[in-house]
C-alpha cells in the first residue's frame, strides 16, 4: 500500500520532468526552424547582391556600382506624384530605351519638365519623360527609372523615355544635346543590361514622327545606334579609349 501510495506521489513528477524534456525538444526544434530561415535569407541577401552589383556583360570588368559612378551629370528635379504625369506605378521591367522629341523647337529642358509637373493641375492630358536633355547638353530627370512615365504608350511599362530638345524645323538635335542624348542612353543600356538593339523611337512604338529627324533620316538613326555601341563600350570596359 505504501509503494502504490509512493508510485501514486511519484507520478506527477514524472510527467513534469516529461513535460519539461519534451518543452525543450520543441524549443530546440523552433530555434534550428529560425537557425535555417536565418541561413536561407543571408543566402538570398548575398545572392542579390552579387546579381545587383555583377559586371555589365559577362566578359566586362566593370560592375554596376561602377556604372552609376560614371553615370552623366544629372539635374534631379522629380515631379510630385500625381494622376497625370507621375502616376508612381512601378515599372515591370527594363526592356528598352524610347528616344522622343520634344516637339517645341527653342523650349528648354526645365520648361519641358514644369510642363510635365503643372499636369497636375491643368489636367489637360497625360505625359511625362524620365529624362528631358536640354539645347546645351543639360539633364534633367523628372521621373525615377523604377516608375513608369506617361510617354511611349503601350511600352510605358517597360521601357525608359528619353524627351531630347531642338531648334531647327528638321528636328535635328544641337550637337551638344546629341552628345548627351549618347551619354544617357549608353548608360542607362550598361545599367540596365541592354543593347543598341534596345534602343527606339517612339515611331517604332506608334508610327508617331517622333523624333522627327531620326524617323525622316534613317542613316542618321543607324549612326546614332553605332555611337550609342561606341560609348557602351566605355563601361564595359571603363576605358574612354574603348
Amino acid at each position: 500500500m505504501a509503494a502504490q501510495k509512493k508510485v501514486q506521489k511519484n507520478a506527477p513528477r514524472r510527467k513534469k520532468k516529461r513535460k519539461s524534456r519534451r518543452k525543450r525538444y520543441d524549443m530546440s526544434r523552433v530555434w534550428m526552424a529560425l537557425g535555417l530561415l536565418a541561413l536561407v535569407l543571408l543566402v538570398i541577401v548575398g545572392v542579390t547582391r552579387h546579381q545587383k552589383n555583377k559586371a555589365v556583360s559577362a566578359d566586362s570588368p566593370v560592375t554596376l556600382s561602377e556604372v552609376d559612378e560614371n553615370r552623366p551629370e544629372l539635374d534631379v528635379e522629380l515631379l510630385t506624384v500625381n494622376a497625370y504625369s507621375r502616376p508612381g506605378t512601378a515599372l515591370e521591367k527594363v526592356n528598352g530605351i524610347v528616344i522622343h522629341y520634344t516637339a517645341n523647337p527653342g523650349a528648354t529642358a526645365i520648361a519641358n519638365r514644369n510642363y510635365f509637373e503643372n499636369l497636375k493641375d491643368t489636367h489637360t492630358t497625360k505625359a511625362s519623360s524620365h529624362f528631358v536633355v536640354g539645347l546645351e547638353g543639360e539633364i534633367v530627370q523628372c521621373i525615377p527609372t523604377a516608375e513608369i512615365a506617361y510617354a511611349s504608350n503601350d511600352r510605358n511599362s517597360d521601357t525608359i523615355s528619353i524627351e531630347c530638345c531642338y531648334k531647327n524645323e528638321d528636328g535635328s538635335f544641337e550637337q551638344a544635346t546629341y552628345d548627351s542624348v549618347i551619354k544617357l542612353t549608353a548608360w542607362l543600356c550598361a545599367k540596365f543590361g541592354l543593347t543598341s538593339e534596345d534602343v527606339i523611337r517612339h515611331y517604332d512604338v506608334t508610327g508617331k514622327l517622333c523624333p522627327l529627324y531620326y524617323v525622316e533620316h534613317e542613316d542618321a538613326w543607324a549612326q546614332f545606334k553605332k555611337d550609342v555601341d561606341t560609348y557602351l563600350q566605355v563601361y564595359k570596359t571603363g576605358d574612354e579609349n574603348g
